[in-house]
Formats: C-alpha cells, sequence, structure tokens
C-alpha cells in the first residue's frame, strides 16, 4: 500500500506544473481513499496542494488544501503548520488560530513546535489579537521556547504589530546577544517605525551598530531610511547612504525607493535624482518614488516630465503613480496634460482607484472644471474622506462657496465619513469667501465640541482671513490676541493684506511690526507695508519706507 501511495506520490509530482490535472489526479485519489490514514502521504500532498496559495493568496486553493486537510486520518504537526502558515499569510488570518483552537481541543491534542508559533504570531498580530498573542507568549515560555530566536522574533513583531512597543521591546531585551539574530533587530526596529515612533527607531539602530555583533541588511537600512525622511534627518540620511555604499549590498530597487524618498522628504531633489539614474533595473516603485517626490516638492513641470519618460521606457504606472502625476497637472494648472493622464488611467481600467478619482477630482476643480470634478464625485459608489473633502474645497476655490458648503451638510448627515481637519479648512475657506462670518464660527466651534478635531494654526488663519475679508478688522486683530496658541507670519500677513485692502493705516503697521519680531528670513514686510502707503497715497511714508530698506 505504502508503495502504491509513493508511486502516485510520483504521478502528481510529474504534473505539477499543470494545475488542473494535478487536481484532478489528487481528487481520485483522496476518493479512492488511498492517503487518508498515512500522516507521511497526505502532509506531503499537503505540501503541493498550498504551493498556488502560498504565492497568490488564492481562496480557491487554500479551501481545497483546507478539505485535503480535513480528510486526513490524524494530521502530524508538520501537517497543522502547513495550514497555519499558509492562512498566515492570507487574506484570512484569524482561520489559523480557529484552527490552532480546533488542535488543541482534539480528543489527542497536539502541541505548537518552534514552527508552529511564528506563524500563529503572525496571525495574532494581522489581526490585532493581543490577548490570544499573549497565551501563546506563556505557552511558548513552558514549553521551553524562551532561546528558540524564530519564536522570540515572531513575539517581538506580534507585539510591534499590536502596538504593545514596551512589550516588544521587553521580550528583545530578554533575549540574550548570542541569540538575537539581524530580523530581531529589525522587528524591534520596524515596531517603532509603524507606531510613528521614528527617533526610538533610530535608537535602536544606534544600539545595533554599537553592539557589533549583527550587521544590519537591506531591512535594517530600508526602515532607518523611512525614520530619516519621516522627521528630516539629512545628515544621517547620508551616512546611511555611504554604509549602504560600503557594504557591498545591491543598491536594488527596495533600498533605491528608500534613498530617493528620502532625499525627496529631506528637500534634497539632485540628490534623489542621482539616486534614481544610478538604479539600473528600475521598476514602477523606483519611478514613483522620484515622480511623487517631484510632486511633494513642488517640481510639478519635472514630476509630469518624468511620467511621460517612463511611458517611454515602456513602464506601466501603478496607481500611486498616476495619482501623484494628476495631482501635479492640478497643481500647475495644467489641464491638458491632466485630462491625458485621466485618458490613459482609463484605457488601464485597474488604475481607476478610489485615490486616482479622488486626484481627478482635485486636479479638475484646481482647473476650473468644477463640472466635471462634480461629475466624477457623483459618479463614486464609495466616497472617503479624501472624495468629500477634495469636492468640497474645489467648489470653494471655484467661489462655490454655498454649493460646498451645502455639501459638507451632505457629509454631515450622512455620517458614512467623519470630516477631518483638512475637511474645515475648506469650509472655512467657503465661508470666507462667501462672507458667512457667523456660519464660520459655527463652524470652527464645531470642530472641538462636535468632532473632537482641535483647531490648527491653518484654521486660524482661515477666521482672520474671514474677518478680514468682512472688514471686521478691530474683531480680527482680537481674535489673534486671543488664540491659544502663538500666531505666525502668516496669520498676521493676512490681517496686513486686509489692512491694504481697507486702507487701515494703524492696524497695518502694528501688524508689520509683529511681522518684524517674529524674524522671519524672508517676509518682505517692508514691501507689503509700502504698498499699503501706496493705496493710500501717504507717498511720504512710501519713500522713508524705501530708504530705510536702501539703508538696512
Amino acid at each position: 500500500m505504502r508503495n502504491l501511495n509513493i508511486s502516485i506520490i510520483a504521478l502528481l509530482e510529474s504534473h505539477l506544473k499543470n494545475r488542473r490535472n494535478f487536481l484532478q489526479i489528487l481528487s481520485s485519489a483522496i476518493v479512492s481513499g488511498h492517503f487518508s490514514a498515512d500522516p507521511f502521504v497526505s502532509s506531503k500532498l499537503l505540501l503541493h496542494s498550498l504551493s498556488d496559495a502560498d504565492d497568490d493568496d488564492d481562496e480557491a486553493a487554500l479551501a481545497f488544501s483546507k478539505a485535503l486537510f480535513f480528510h486526513t486520518q490524524n494530521p502530524n504537526i508538520f501537517a497543522w503548520n502547513f495550514m497555519f502558515k499558509a492562512y498566515s499569510r492570507s487574506s484570512s488570518p484569524q482561520e489559523s488560530l480557529a484552527l490552532y483552537n480546533l488542535m488543541r481541543r482534539r480528543d489527542s491534542p497536539l502541541f505548537p513546535d518552534n514552527y508552529s508559533f511564528p506563524f500563529l504570531l503572525k496571525a495574532c498580530g494581522r489581526c490585532l489579537f493581543p490577548q490570544k498573542g499573549q497565551e501563546l507568549h506563556c505557552l511558548s515560555f513552558k514549553l521551553g521556547f524562551e532561546l528558540d530566536v524564530f519564536v522570540q522574533n515572531g513575539l517581538i513583531s506580534m507585539y510591534s504589530l499590536c502596538g504593545l512597543m514596551e512589550e516588544a521591546r521587553r521580550v528583545f531585551n530578554l533575549l540574550p546577544v548570542f541569540v538575537r539574530d539581524v530580523v530581531s533587530w529589525n522587528s524591534v526596529l520596524s515596531g517603532y517605525l509603524q507606531c510613528e515612533r521614528n527617533e526610538d527607531a533610530l535608537k535602536v539602530f544606534v544600539e545595533m551598530m554599537e553592539d557589533g555583533s549583527v550587521r544590519p541588511d537591506q531591512v535594517t537600512f530600508v526602515g532607518v531610511l523611512t525614520a530619516c525622511a519621516r522627521i528630516g534627518f539629512l545628515d544621517l540620511g547620508r551616512k546611511i547612504h555611504g554604509l549602504v555604499l560600503g557594504s557591498g549590498l545591491e543598491l536594488d530597487v527596495f533600498l533605491g525607493s528608500s534613498l530617493i524618498d528620502m532625499y525627496a522628504k529631506c528637500g534634497k531633489m539632485e540628490d534623489a535624482r542621482k539616486v534614481f539614474d544610478g538604479i539600473s533595473d528600475r521598476n514602477v516603485v523606483c519611478w514613483t518614488s522620484m515622480i511623487v517626490g517631484y510632486a511633494q516638492s513642488d517640481s510639478f513641470k519635472e514630476a509630469i516630465e518624468l511620467f511621460r519618460e517612463m511611458q517611454l521606457h515602456g513602464v506601466e504606472a501603478d496607481a500611486a503613480t498616476v495619482a501623484s502625476v494628476i495631482s501635479a497637472c492640478g497643481n500647475l494648472g495644467a489641464l491638458s496634460h491632466g485630462r491625458w493622464v485621466h485618458s490613459y488611467s482609463e484605457r488601464w481600467g485597474s488604475l481607476m482607484s478610489l485615490s486616482v478619482k479622488n486626484s481627478l477630482i482635485d486636479m479638475y476643480a484646481k482647473c476650473g472644471d468644477i463640472e466635471r470634478a462634480l461629475q466624477i464625485f457623483h459618479e463614486l459608489s464609495n466616497r472617503d474622506v479624501i472624495s468629500w473633502t477634495a469636492m468640497i474645497t474645489g467648489l470653494a476655490l471655484n467661489g462655490e462657496s454655498s454649493r460646498a458648503l451645502h455639501l459638507f451638510s451632505q457629509m454631515a448627515m450622512s455620517r458614512d465619513v467623519m470630516p477631518n481637519e483638512v475637511t474645515f479648512l475648506g469650509v472655512l475657506s467657503a465661508c470666507s469667501h462667501g462672507g458667512f462670518v457667523e456660519l464660520g464660527f459655527v463652524y470652527f466651534n464645531a470642530m472641538p465640541q462636535s468632532y473632537k478635531l482641535t483647531p490648527r494654526i491653518e484654521h486660524y488663519g482661515c477666521m482672520v482671513d474671514l474677518l478680514g475679508r468682512a472688514n471686521l478688522l478691530i474683531e480680527a486683530e482680537k481674535f489673534i490676541r486671543e488664540m491659544p496658541i502663538q500666531p505666525d507670519t502668516v496669520i498676521w500677513r493676512s490681517l496686513l493684506f486686509a489692512c491694504k485692502t481697507h486702507q487701515n493705516m494703524e492696524l497695518a503697521e502694528f501688524a508689520a511690526k509683529k511681522i518684524e519680531e517674529l524674524k522671519p528670513r524672508r517676509s518682505g514686510v517692508h514691501v507689503l507695508l509700502s504698498n499699503v502707503y501706496a493705496s493710500a497715497s501717504r507717498w511720504k511714508d512710501v519713500n522713508k519706507l524705501r530708504r530705510d530698506m536702501a539703508s538696512a
């Protein structure tokens, strides 16, 4: 019987590349009852049946493998681990934990081994089940796996994914130095990054370098560069670049894209471009990183040109690429280019994601085609906060204040999506451009009272602009004095512009003095004040101010 089973296994393995034939032969073998009583053979078949599921998260392949698994009599831990692994990587990681519970409740329960724990802990982390993870942590200790690096790394990763960095760090600290490997360090570093604790992530890297027992790898460098990009730590980013070059690691798409992103976020687009040009085998990730870098640094023309170059190289764009280029077109006011990218996206249906459609709404609104923006907005089957915000802000920018506020009312009544701070910037801008002073204060006060949102300096700036446009200059100055946060030059410049419009010289001089006290690098305050004097035909003051500027 065993020889027959082995013969059928050989037949199955010869048909692995033809999935249809493989499944037909396997199904016939299962129905005939050849394998259910042989755990070794069943495990072998299970391994082959899971090959597609591992690679593609194929739900049909997983379902077939699960059926095969339950057809096996008394599966061994090897077979259970196959199922834990497959589901921990799938879109249904909770199934790994359900299978684990089933394994423990059997008449002859099995204990997980050191291969089981990493998969089960990964499932706990992805499902955000820290309680189950802690239960597995205790069991791993009882089973004597406290020095098993794979189990301990799984614990660090699980706690990190659940946002419990103190627990993750405690596991790491209890792991002897001679047991820790590069994955241990990377797990802690990645955990801090996930929790937006970028400085702590950099401290872990410094510890790792000082420890010296483990060399950083590609994952380490990518993590550190991500932290540098987020906090604008250019000096360390350059040092990491040097370490990468000196380590002998290939500058592949992952490292290259991370370096591009770091330099771009630190405002060094020339350095970012040098890295980009130095990557020999560029894929869509590299191109997108460079295009996004240009778009985020206000180099919109360069972003569009690079997208055209990307097409000439035959690289297919993804949704992130297209969204960034569309955003660049909107900021540049390049409507014809935006329409071209829109047509390109529609030719590739997979590119018309929600993020791309949101970018299209924003682009058409900024280019003045508000009706096209509204058409795309109303055609959306699902709208997120960015969709609503882009449309509300677009209407406000195009002088459609009443329609913008009406749309916000629809958003509030739907309760499907809650507005955020950026949404309220659009709402307050609509109030400002429409002259709705009282309504502006209603929305401003609703932020903390109804939506638990704390107004930022930009929201206070909108309110000063609102009062200034309405010629309520004394009220605007009083509002600034009573702000709970320090007003910046933008606030005072807004008041100064309003004073110019309504020719309030005394308050204009006061606002100019406040700008000077903040000592901005390039305020242009004297030029602004000179224009205020000129608008009131106070030429003596204009000449005096110009003499002061010349002698400064």
